[in-house]
């Protein structure tokens, strides 16, 4: 059985950095975090490290994230040999986009919903990067990742998103249905 994982990456620039986001094809990709819920648990990968990446994104059934189609998986395809974007992706952005009609925060999502948030922006990551504190990108990455599999798990077990109104902080539940996936215990 394929594995199925959740993974965040984060980037070395910004849009600003490359000419605006039609050059997101020029954004460098400094960390990539997963979960693989065949191994049950957490990995992580600097840029170094993305050949043992590649295998991890070849033989997964099904990648998860959160805006993956329009930004994670766009930035990554320089890195790998194969087509990147062909994958099986869930991005619970889009899911939740298409249901609610616009779109809403991960880490509004993940506070009204689990209670927990993000740790900090995308731009601390950089940041991160630039000053070469490599175990706060790390962790700030990796946070992501737990927050996206948290929400995924609460929407495949209770069936809605919770979503507060912009203005009104009226909490409105919209129903989703996110398709099951079966990981078996890995055999290594």
């Amino acid at each position: 059985m394929k594995d199925v994982i959740v993974f965040d990456i984060e980037t070395k620039n910004t849009f600003a950095d490359v000419g605006g986001a039609h050059n997101i094809d020029r954004l460098e990709t400094s960390f990539v975090g997963v979960y693989s819920y065949q191994q049950d648990k957490y990995l992580s990968f600097f840029e170094e490290d993305f050949p043992q990446l590649g295998p991890i994104f070849q033989n997964a059934g099904m990648v998860i994230g959160f805006a993956t189609k329009r930004f994670d998986l766009p930035v990554m395809r320089k890195y790998f040999n194969f087509n990147i974007m062909a994958l099986n992706n869930l991005d619970l952005l889009e899911v939740i986009e298409a249901a609610y009609g616009s779109r809403i925060g991960l880490d509004i999502l993940a506070q009204t919903n689990l209670g927990v948030g993000k740790t900090g922006h995308g731009l601390d990551a950089i940041r991160y990067w630039e000053e070469g504190k490599l175990k706060e990108l790390q962790e700030y990455c990796l946070q992501d990742v737990k927050v996206t599999k948290m929400l995924y798990d609460f929407i495949k077990k209770n069936g809605y998103v919770a979503i507060p109104k912009k203005y009104t902080n009226e909490i409105v539940r919209v129903p989703l249905v996110l398709p099951s996936f079966e990981v078996k215990a890995s055999l290594f």
